[in-house]
């Protein structure tokens, strides 16, 4: 070999070596659900447009993942680089600065495309703390086959009493079907997220307006007694296991005539290759009762980066990127365009996009029409419709979705889990210092 070639090809393999050496590893905690799987699929070409940069997934469940980031990001430990959280935690962490602002975005990100709800459910006094990967309400999905064989007509906006009704009549517990399919996997973001949804609608609240629990009223007893009995007649066995992705499963493999659960799921169960049902799902708006006010929830999945990150910078670059309509036409084209990340963009509703997606119509309307400021039939002193916007809720909600987890088994009546809610949540809040 010519000195110069020899050279060449020692200059070459310090170079690539330095690239190697410099290359940053971006540690990511995510939930374990279907976008968030197939981000990590198409984050191959993130890596290589950014040679610089390496990723390191940490894929959990969702009760695990809130565990483990609460725990991390509390002590400042400093394990992850980008964490997936929801409106609850942008606005918590954000208010007590572990988090990054997310400013100085590239100018292609578009932020103005981001529907102002979900920009406003992910900032703290006009800073933006996450960048959502997607947003989404509740809403109903049904099997239109099971409702024409039975001579049933869902209305466009049904009340729990109907669905109840519905999904007695579509039970069929010999052939596995089950008339109707609800959270009952105990936490605050899983049961309690569509359990306070149904309390809503029945005019119940968290607190009142001095921070005084309500689970003794009237209106958490019917909600908590519609529920339990609903779901012991017409759920599936064991029940109190499922939460998002159980159920989803369960619709997917034809076992559940009703669904009523977020509406990011439209696109799972319209896959011909991971729902046997495809052909048969119709979409509809979450139920109401007294009221439809917080019978819907609005809630987004996105990307933050915590102050104890050492790597922001790439972070900072990934979460753009992950959260960019140029994301969403790479989904568009690799996996259709059905499949792109609902609930956050304008551009993202596009005629083709409401065209191809059949609940993207219902998940638009319920998106606009959920208003977390106004939450409840009678005024409440907090933000949030399916959670309540304070330090507490986390422990609090988790305690009181136990209980009622509790009572969807028959481990203890409704009445008593009533009644160790007032009484747990009535200790925590006078721990904390309520009414502040």
């Amino acid at each position: 070999m010519q000195p110069t070639a020899k050279a060449l090809l020692a200059l070459t393999c310090m170079t690539l070596s330095s690239i190697s050496l410099g290359a940053q590893t971006l540690t990511i905690a995510t939930v374990n659900n279907s976008d968030m799987i197939r981000m990590q699929k198409l984050s191959k070409t993130f890596e290589s447009e950014h040679p610089d940069i390496k990723l390191n997934w940490v894929v959990l469940e969702e009760n695990v993942l809130r565990q483990r980031l609460t725990t991390d990001i509390a002590t400042q430990g400093g394990q992850f680089d980008v964490l997936t959280i929801g409106m609850y935690e942008a606005a918590l962490w954000g208010g007590k600065g572990w988090l990054e602002p997310m400013k100085d975005l590239p100018a292609n990100y578009a932020l103005d495309d981001v529907f102002p709800s979900v920009r406003e459910g992910l900032s703290v006094k006009g800073s933006l703390y996450a960048l959502p990967f997607y947003a989404e309400s509740s809403i109903t999905y049904y099997r239109t086959d099971l409702f024409k064989d039975a001579g049933l007509t869902m209305p466009e906006r049904p009340t729990w009493e109907q669905i109840a009704g519905f999904a007695e009549k579509l039970t069929q517990k010999d052939k596995e079907q089950y008339g109707i399919c609800l959270r009952g996997k105990a936490g605050w973001g899983e049961n309690m997220a569509l359990i306070t949804t149904v309390a809503n609608a029945y005019g119940a609240r968290w607190f009142d307006e001095q921070w005084k629990p309500e689970f003794s009223g009237p209106e958490w007893k019917n909600a908590l007694n519609f529920y339990v009995n609903t779901m012991k007649k017409s759920g599936p066995p064991g029940a109190s296991s499922n939460g998002f992705n159980e159920n989803l499963a369960l619709f997917n493999s034809g076992k559940c005539a009703i669904w009523v659960d977020a509406s990011v799921a439209g696109s799972f169960v319209t896959d011909k290759t991971q729902s046997k049902v495809a052909d048969h799902v119709g979409f509809t708006f979450a139920p109401h009762q007294v009221t439809d006010k917080g019978s819907a929830w609005l809630y987004s999945w996105a990307l933050a980066i915590p102050t104890s990150s050492k790597a922001k910078d790439a972070a900072k670059t990934f979460s753009a990127w992950a959260t960019s309509k140029e994301y969403g036409e790479l989904v568009a084209k690799t996996d259709g365009i059905a499949n792109v990340p609902p609930g956050t963009r304008a551009s993202t509703y596009s005629d083709a996009y409401m065209s191809a997606a059949p609940f993207a119509k219902v998940t638009l309307e319920s998106l606009k029409a959920a208003d977390p400021s106004k939450p409840t039939l009678k005024p409440v002193p907090y933000i949030g419709i399916q959670l309540v916007t304070i330090p507490e809720f986390q422990a609090v909600g988790t305690q009181v979705g136990k209980l009622f987890s509790a009572a969807l088994i028959g481990q203890t009546t409704v009445d008593q889990a009533l009644a160790a809610a007032q009484q747990t949540s009535e200790r925590e809040m006078k721990r904390a210092g309520y009414p502040k």
